[in-house]
């Protein structure tokens, strides 16, 4: 199981404006730590972390962020209405466009997905693939 995914940012600021616009409504919550962010699903009194984090945090070693070629980060929305909203929010909280969101060819029939990325360049997707909405083929 993965326990957490980390991504780099030089203006925490903008990273915060970007993230917040979507995670949120995928039910993470925002704590900050020594000036980093770390993005984390609830959990009940007593019960194991829900896995996993997300954080974002300025490079230990000091140097400038870059994103990794081929790296990406996939958040599972609810529906494809939601990857919808939160595509766009996402976009007007500073995001780049990757892929609108929809089906694609070479994925299942019911994998619905929109492409993004960050202010720092760092890849994300949104998706849904629920077998109760409609598919590409449908």
């Amino acid at each position: 199981m993965i326990a957490y995914v980390t991504v780099g940012a030089d203006d925490i600021a903008k990273a915060e404006r970007f993230y917040s616009a979507f995670l949120p409504a995928l039910g993470y919550g925002l704590e900050e730590y020594h000036g980093d962010l770390s993005y984390m699903l609830p959990t009940e009194p007593g019960q194991s972390s829900v896995q996993p984090d997300f954080y974002v945090k300025s490079p230990f070693n000091g140097q400038p962020a870059s994103a990794g070629n081929g790296v990406m980060v996939a958040f599972q929305a609810r529906s494809q209405k939601q990857v919808r909203d939160l595509h766009g929010a996402a976009l007007a909280a500073g995001g780049s466009d990757e892929g609108q969101p929809g089906f694609r060819d070479s994925y299942g029939p019911h994998f619905y997905v929109g492409y993004l990325r960050d202010p720092h360049g760092n890849k994300v997707a949104l998706f849904s693939s629920d077998p109760n909405e409609p598919g590409r083929d449908e």
